[in-house]
């Protein structure tokens, strides 16, 4: 009995073993699109009144939530009984990846009228300002989950060949810790300004090294939002065309004396701009028909 209850501790302490080892190389495989993750998602989380942020926050992090609750099943039983389906599936998020950068390029260029919500807010109604919060959460959402899509499959690559449990405990680890890590980063993102003017109260020396801090946080802070929709817009271009190279060989030899990212950043532009002209040609004559 008592060798048989040993055996058993032994048993679950090389899983536990086998399961930390994958799941650091599966979270190493998964740190470029994380990266892209954490820009994607802090662009589309700012934008808000301050008051508005970590609530709407909270709702896009719940959503990821579902999102991962979601894919992590239908990944498992994809990969063990339709392996083949799972590239379409990438392919199709990687075109709205590109439409959503694409589009956010043409709406620079053309329709350059940025007015913030914390200026809009002003002059809308309490309706509005729900209606604008909801569809940029819903955006969100949408991107987050093809964002997971991608997580998934790469943290699900590295563990082919290995035991069911080791691969199901494995890209589980994964998925969550990209949720918490990337949703808890924004929000430290989004809120530099609080943590800057409480330590500005704080201080009671005019010249003391907490109250430095906490003006250049405030100051900081509108820069770093700017920056994010930049570096946003790119991240889900790159995302897109790496999902094209990667599995569309075609691509991958067309573009390859060329650097890896340009090729990615080529083929994503391509594909978001011609998935977006598709899609207002489609726009136009539904409306021409109505």
């Amino acid at each position: 009995m008592a060798s048989g209850f040993f055996a058993l501790l032994d048993d679950i302490a090389v899983l536990m073993d086998d399961v930390a080892t994958m799941s650091k190389i599966a979270t190493k495989k998964t740190a470029g699109i994380l990266g892209d993750d954490l820009a994607v998602n802090a662009e589309k989380a700012s934008g808000f009144v301050s008051s508005r942020e970590l609530p709407v926050l909270w709702k896009i992090t719940k959503g990821s939530f579902v999102n991962k609750l979601i894919i992590l099943p239908v990944a498992f039983l994809l990969s063990a009984f339709f392996p083949s389906a799972i590239i379409p599936i990438l392919l199709i998020g990687g075109i709205y990846l590109a439409y959503e950068g694409a589009e956010k390029i043409y709406e620079y260029l053309f329709h350059k009228n940025h007015s913030k919500l914390g200026i809009e807010s002003l002059e809308m109604t309490e309706d509005e300002i729900l209606e604008y919060e909801n569809k940029k959460i819903k955006s969100a959402i949408i991107v987050d989950f093809i964002l997971s899509v991608e997580i998934i499959i790469i943290a699900l690559s590295s563990v082919v060949g290995k035991q069911l449990n080791v691969q199901i405990a494995v890209v589980t680890i994964v998925a969550m810790l990209a949720t918490v890590g990337v949703y808890g980063i924004v929000a430290l993102i989004v809120r530099m300004d609080d943590l800057g003017f409480k330590l500005i109260q704080l201080s009671k020396n005019k010249t003391s090294i907490s109250k430095s801090i906490g003006i250049g946080l405030v100051k900081t802070l509108p820069f770093v939002i700017r920056s994010l929709a930049f570096i946003g817009t790119i991240a889900m271009i790159l995302v897109a065309g790496g999902i094209f190279v990667h599995n569309v060989h075609f691509l991958h030899d067309l573009f390859q004396p060329l650097p890896k990212i340009l090729v990615e950043f080529i083929v994503g532009l391509l594909i978001g701009f011609i998935s977006l002209l598709i899609f207002k040609i489609f726009l136009k004559i539904i409306r021409s028909e109505g």
